[in-house]
């Protein structure tokens, strides 16, 4: 299913499971699942929620120690216990702005964190740096979350993400908590900071118009199986095979009265 060989890739996963609960109630959140990303490629996972995207970028980024399968990114074999330096190379950006922030906590203290526990110096010139990377400016070093608009506390939580310098960057619905006029400035943003900063990243969405504007490749999936995998291109000349992607783009164009009359027709007969 993968174009790329594992041995170029930035990041390789194969069948990749997790499960949760046990007996009668086990879930196989993710089943088998595998893919490449090469690198400075941005790659989309999509599909209806509780499928499996999020579940994966967890397992990937070091959330979730509870997976099996094989996990290769920069050349290093994962295990379930990641090493400090990994964070250094990998980093993710959580859907809720609002969430993923401490509110008691200034911008510059989000930004500092991470490089006391890593022991980076120069704060001052990288804290300046990330501020200006992500659209927000020096001016924004001590205010705090509740001071800030939810896109400007998105860019907070993507300069945070930024201020370790990583390789790999793990986007989980980055803009869906937003409102519709601030998610085309998210998007554009994360766009340019992957070609000057020649990042490698996973976007999960549910929303293919953002993963066409961001993404080189995508999987779908659905129930915790990768379904399909195709370019992104695919999307645009309406070439997907399998149905559950030709659903989905279907659905992502809105609202079709013929498509819902042949679905009560199928429904009633």
């Amino acid at each position: 299913m993968t174009d790329i060989p594992s041995e170029n890739a930035m990041i390789s996963v194969r069948d990749l499971r997790v499960s949760f609960g046990s007996g009668a109630g086990l879930v196989h959140a993710v089943d088998g699942v595998s893919f490449n990303v090469q690198p400075g490629e941005t790659y989309g996972l999509v599909g209806e929620s509780g499928c499996g995207k999020s579940t994966i970028l967890r397992a990937l980024c070091g959330l979730n120690p509870n997976w099996s399968g094989d996990v290769t990114i920069g050349g290093e074999a994962m295990t379930p216990v990641r090493t400090r330096s990994f964070y250094r190379r990998v980093q993710m950006v959580f859907q809720d702005p609002y969430g993923s922030l401490h509110p008691r906590h200034t911008v510059n203290t989000t930004l500092t964190e991470p490089l006391k526990i890593h022991g980076i110096g120069d704060a001052d010139e990288r804290i300046t740096r990330v501020l200006v990377q992500v659209g927000l400016g020096p001016a924004f070093r001590y205010r705090y979350p509740h001071q800030l608009s939810g896109g400007q506390r998105q860019r907070l939580a993507i300069a945070r993400a930024l201020i370790l310098e990583p390789q790999v960057l793990l986007l989980d619905e980055p803009t869906s908590a937003l409102d519709v006029s601030v998610q085309a400035e998210i998007l554009n943003l994360l766009v340019d900071l992957r070609e000057r900063l020649g990042l490698t990243c996973i976007l999960v969405s549910h929303d293919l118009a953002v993963v066409a504007h961001m993404c080189d490749r995508l999987g779908v999936m659905n129930a915790g199986k990768m379904l399909e995998e195709l370019p992104v291109s695919a999307l645009e000349d309406d070439s997907p095979t399998h149905p559950y992607t030709r659903q989905l783009l279907a659905a992502s164009l809105g609202y079709d009265r013929r498509l819902a009359s042949t679905a009560v027709e199928d429904i009633e007969g």
